[in-house]
């Protein structure tokens, strides 16, 4: 049986693309659908599914709505479809003021991107090695603000080069950029200038991966 909360992803995957790649939410997807936002909120607490209004939503963006319901494409539809591609997306995960470790075990939800964003971010065959997590605060504006989704690869681990990385530490997660220093003691640095430099042992510090990329919130 069908149920919107599965097929909603999706949608603010779609969606996310034609409103410059900020965070989509449910109210966005009932405008999309010319539905009103109470009346779809009841709609996906009872689990109801508006099929006419989301067949005219594939349709007007030539998305098959195979896709949509059962992951299959249809032939004609295949290279509309296949501009998009899905990376693993841990909403509940918060990097920049603290809130504990990366735990890979929490229920994640998919982000789809367009090929462009796919080629900023290494490549398809860079997907697989991706996760994306929300940031919290101000400490690295104006690169990224409270709310953006950055997109993390954990094969780029080596705090050397430098860059901008998501670390967790004793005292949460975070994301900053990174600076080795030659006694071992590793600086968190804060794009915000109004944050200053901390500073922690290397070995106190695991690594999760290299920011490649983000989603404006706004």
């Amino acid at each position: 049986m069908f149920d919107l909360k599965h097929i909603l992803p999706k949608m603010k995957d779609i969606l996310s693309k034609e409103l410059g790649n900020r965070k989509v939410f449910d109210k966005d997807v009932a405008d999309a659908l010319g539905i009103n936002h109470l009346t779809f909120a009841t709609m996906k607490n009872r689990g109801k599914i508006p099929y006419e209004e989301i067949l005219n939503f594939c349709a007007k963006r030539k998305i098959s709505i195979n896709w949509l319901f059962y992951d299959q494409m249809t032939r004609s539809l295949e290279e509309e479809t296949e501009k998009y591609a899905n990376v693993r997306y841990f909403g509940d995960v918060y990097a920049s003021a603290g809130g504990g470790a990366f735990n890979y075990e929490e229920a994640s939800d998919t982000i789809m991107l367009d090929r462009h964003m796919v080629a900023r971010l290494g490549g398809e065959r860079e997907l697989k090695n991706i996760d994306s997590i929300n940031v919290l605060g101000d400490s690295m504006e104006p690169t990224f603000k409270d709310g953006d989704i950055i997109f993390i690869n954990r094969t780029q681990d080596d705090v050397r080069k430098g860059g901008v990385f998501v670390v967790s530490t004793p005292v949460g997660l975070f994301v900053k950029r990174l600076l080795l220093r030659s006694d071992g003691m590793l600086e968190l640095i804060s794009d915000n200038t109004q944050y200053g430099v901390e500073q922690v042992p290397m070995e106190s510090v695991e690594v999760i991966g290299k920011v490649v990329g983000s989603m404006s919130s706004v």
